[in-house]
């Protein structure tokens, strides 16, 4: 049995990533831990002599002095990467913003049973609509965005600057020419996508539309190589807003499918911390997806994504009820918290 379990962990490591499948193991009984810790040995705390203590605080003074300087002149120092703290904007993962295909030229129409929520998105030809995978620069943004204001206590600028090789490291591209012409085709498209909505908009202050860019620039140099990036005053005031983020698991941008990325944010916004989990039907999926493929074969291409179960964070069961299909979407952890807890000599685990 512990065998089988361990394999089972070793699976989920690659999955949601070891630190997170770590802090279930520990909730095992002690009996199955085999390394015992040696007790640490105590050592004395040496004091910092007040002429070095007051060095220091100098020096950190000058260093928020620098930073704020740089953020009033429309900058953003490069903090270190946290793969744990991405974050996307959850007003914008309930309903379709961006296209599931890279490729889409027609509108995406969507309006809530409730018609509160209207969202029709187009493009400006000779580009297509903004694809989730574009979404990857503004998940980006939005964590720059999120780190200035946890670290500096500051109102971001609605300009940013970032390090190309910054960049193209968080959101898992790989360097190169090819790589550079990608990301300036998918700035174009967050450019020239369209946009009008109730969403964050209720008062149609923004009457004459708008896009997820005003502009964007790139500067290459023998000494730098960054991207100059504006986000519109929608999408700025949308991301800045207290409590309008929510973290995302850095595997997410490995995922190539663009329905299970669909799947991720689905869940991602609507499953959080509870015990059941959340359940829709296919055709509301099929909605919210803004897909342009016919509900058929958007249900085999879902059916499949389900099937596969290997979505970090989540699992998916497809159930069948009253001669009707729907989607489950629960807490892989949770899950396995709740199966590692209940009495049984052999627990049945999920299959990844």
């Amino acid at each position: 049995m512990s065998n089988s379990i361990s394999r089972f962990f070793g699976r989920l490591a690659k999955l949601f990533g070891e630190e997170e499948v770590q802090e279930v193991i520990l909730a095992q009984p002690e009996s199955q831990q085999a390394i015992e810790q040696e007790p640490i040995k105590k050592t004395e705390k040496i004091e910092e002599p007040p002429p070095i203590i007051e060095e220091k605080k100098q020096k950190k003074k000058e260093k928020t002095k620098a930073r704020r300087k740089k953020l009033i002149e429309g900058e953003i120092v490069t903090v270190k990467n946290d793969p744990r703290d991405i974050r996307d904007v959850m007003e914008l993962m309930e309903v379709p913003f961006v296209a599931l295909s890279k490729n889409r030229t027609a509108p995406i129409i969507y309006e809530s049973p409730n018609g509160k929520s209207k969202v029709r998105i187009s493009c400006h030809p000779p580009y297509h609509v903004a694809s989730i995978y574009d979404w990857d620069i503004i998940i980006f943004v939005s964590s720059k965005l999120q780190e200035t204001i946890n670290s500096a206590s500051d109102i971001p600028p609605r300009t940013l600057i970032v390090s190309r090789n910054e960049l193209i490291k968080a959101i898992y591209r790989h360097a190169g020419k090819t790589t550079d012409s990608e990301i300036e085709a998918a700035l174009n498209r967050l450019r020239s996508t369209f946009i009008e909505t109730t969403i964050h908009n209720e008062d149609y202050r923004y009457k004459g539309g708008f896009g997820f860019l005003d502009n964007w620039g790139y500067t290459e140099r023998k000494d730098i190589k960054e991207f100059r990036i504006t986000l519109s005053e929608w999408l700025y005031e949308i991301t800045c807003s207290k409590g309008a983020l929510l973290k995302v698991h850095p595997e997410y941008f490995k995922i190539t499918s663009g329905i299970k990325r669909f799947l991720y944010r689905t869940a991602r916004k609507h499953v959080g911390n509870q015990n059941e989990g959340w359940t829709f039907s296919i055709e509301t999926l099929h909605e919210k997806s803004g897909s342009e493929q016919e509900l058929k074969k958007f249900k085999y291409d879902l059916k499949k994504a389900v099937k596969n179960n290997d979505i970090p964070g989540y699992f998916f069961d497809w159930v069948q009820k009253d001669g009707k299909e729907f989607v489950r979407f629960i807490n892989a952890r949770k899950e396995i918290k709740k199966i590692l807890s209940e009495p049984s000599t052999q627990p049945s685990l999920p299959s990844l």
